[in-house]
């Protein structure tokens, strides 16, 4: 590939920094020393930020700002309830800000603890960034073509995954 720019159906390579409207860091892989790999145009994040990286080459630096409904979505009251206490076990010690997984009508979903009485406890099934306005700093460090493998997964594999390693794991 004479030009590695980020396009539909390869796969990119880069270091991240996501901060809030307020400039506050949520997330930073730098930090990790762990760059994210992702199959561009598969789905694999924000429609908005791949088309902000879309022609990006590796070395460039890219900035996005994503309205809320462009991320996690508007933050949903709906999706705040009261439960019993009771429904959480007796033994479970429960405090505000505590995640974890609850059974909802379209499936498992994740919710946070907003506050705990004798009685009954608050949760909230919004994503913590819902209504946010988010910022990415991009680091495009590789771009590649993406396998047969990897297209048929609809993400990146593990370097070292052969297009054979993946069928023989889906035969046995």
């Amino acid at each position: 590939m004479d030009n590695p720019v980020v396009a539909p159906s390869r796969v990119v390579t880069l270091h991240y920094t996501l901060t809030d409207a307020s400039g506050r860091t949520l997330d930073d892989s730098k930090s990790r020393r762990q760059p994210l790999d992702y199959l561009h145009g598969h789905g694999n994040l924000f429609p908005a930020l791949e088309a902000a990286m879309l022609g990006a080459e590796p070395g460039e630096r890219v900035t996005a700002t994503l309205a809320a409904a462009e991320a996690y979505g508007e933050r949903d009251e709906a999706l705040v309830s009261e439960s019993p206490r009771s429904a959480f076990g007796g033994d479970t010690p429960l405090e505000p800000g505590h995640r974890f997984q609850a059974q909802g009508p379209e499936g498992p979903r994740t919710v946070t603890l907003v506050s705990v009485a004798d009685s009954h406890v608050v949760v909230d099934a919004n994503h913590p960034l819902a209504g946010k306005e988010l910022s990415y700093a991009l680091e495009i460090e590789e771009v590649r073509e993406a396998t047969r493998a990897e297209l048929a997964k609809g993400h990146p594999l593990p370097p070292g995954t052969s297009h054979t390693e993946v069928e023989d794991r889906k035969q046995s």
